[in-house]
């Protein structure tokens, strides 16, 4: 059985039809995904929106874990990854300095992000050496010589180890891009509610509830700033801890001057109209630029797709023209 699985898997009619049979249903998910996701806001703004009954819950659940004292001994709560990352010590082995940065631009807060990232660490490369060993070695070797094959299984497992790293900085570019593009004209938002004479939690608020609908991080950002204002003791901390988790420029800049106008007591407005117009510059800087390098990406793809057919529909009747003489 496995024989005629891999004489079918290896016919090449049969291996470019599951390609594109995997492109298309890619394509047709794409396409039906915003269709599925629309409920995506309200469920991400209400994790974050109670982010103060949030901390005072688990403070006030320390404390009676504290009291109950030994009523919780010998029950084990831990989760499967953080049990088998606790217990092979991966958390050291496997240590990243900077992931717990990584994972909070990234969206993911909590421990529980931190031990499946160490557990996915331990498992892609055990997987990818197992499947590509075991096809290259038992189905199909596509005429590979046996050091040849090693490096190819040594090469996917290498990349299984840093695949979970490339994931997680994929993520938070695509994070930080989503918050780019809408930053701007959060700010302005912002600055009419300002000068409107809210307070800059309401402000935080209502910009975070109008600007859902076009980036949802940025919603989810602001609104976690607000629980964070109304909770934490120094309001400072909340506007840097805004501009650590977007690692934005235009956010960093914005989150100094609001720390600067709560102690110096400086114009709140004027700033904000300041970094709102300097965010519009930045981001129509990042479009040009994507603009200007379009050409040369558009090059290679020309070269194989365009230029065969245009050959083809140019030079096609001609051909059989002249084999009809």
């Amino acid at each position: 059985m496995i024989a005629d699985f891999a004489d079918w898997i290896t016919t090449p009619a049969n291996l470019f039809g599951l390609i594109a049979f995997i492109l298309v249903f890619a394509t047709a998910l794409t396409v039906s995904g915003p269709v599925f996701g629309r409920d995506k806001l309200d469920k991400r703004i209400r994790s974050v929106a109670n982010r103060r009954e949030e901390l005072r819950r688990k403070a006030r659940e320390a404390l009676e874990r504290e009291s109950r004292g030994s009523a919780l001994r010998g029950k084990d709560t831990r989760s499967l990854y953080r049990k088998v990352v606790e217990s092979l010590n991966l958390q050291t082995l496997l240590e990243d300095p900077n992931l717990k940065r990584k994972l909070i631009q990234a969206g993911l807060r909590g421990q529980g992000p931190v031990f499946g990232f160490y557990f996915a660490r331990l498992i892609a490369p055990i997987v990818l050496f197992a499947i590509s060993a075991s096809y290259l070695f038992l189905l199909n070797d596509f005429g590979l010589s046996t050091v040849q094959r090693l490096a190819v299984v040594m090469g996917l497992t290498l990349l299984g180890y840093y695949a979970p790293g490339i994931y997680l900085s994929n993520a938070a570019q695509k994070r930080r891009d989503s918050i780019m593009l809408a930053f701007p004209d959060a700010l302005d938002l912002l600055l009419i509610c300002v000068e409107a004479g809210m307070s800059i939690e309401a402000a935080f608020q209502k910009v975070a509830a109008e600007v859902g609908s076009s980036s949802i991080e940025l919603a989810e950002e602001l609104s976690l700033t607000t629980a964070e204002l109304a909770y934490l003791q120094d309001r400072r901390l909340a506007y840097e801890n805004l501009a650590y988790r977007t690692n934005h420029p235009g956010v960093k800049g914005v989150a100094t001057a609001l720390v600067q106008a709560e102690r110096y007591g400086t114009p709140l407005g004027q700033a904000l109209r300041v970094m709102a117009k300097e965010n519009r510059d930045m981001r129509m800087a990042a479009a040009e630029k994507k603009a200007a390098a379009l050409p040369a990406k558009l090059t290679v793809p020309m070269i194989i797709f365009f230029l065969p057919v245009l050959f083809m529909v140019i030079l096609g009747p001609a051909i059989i023209s002249f084999q009809g003489m």
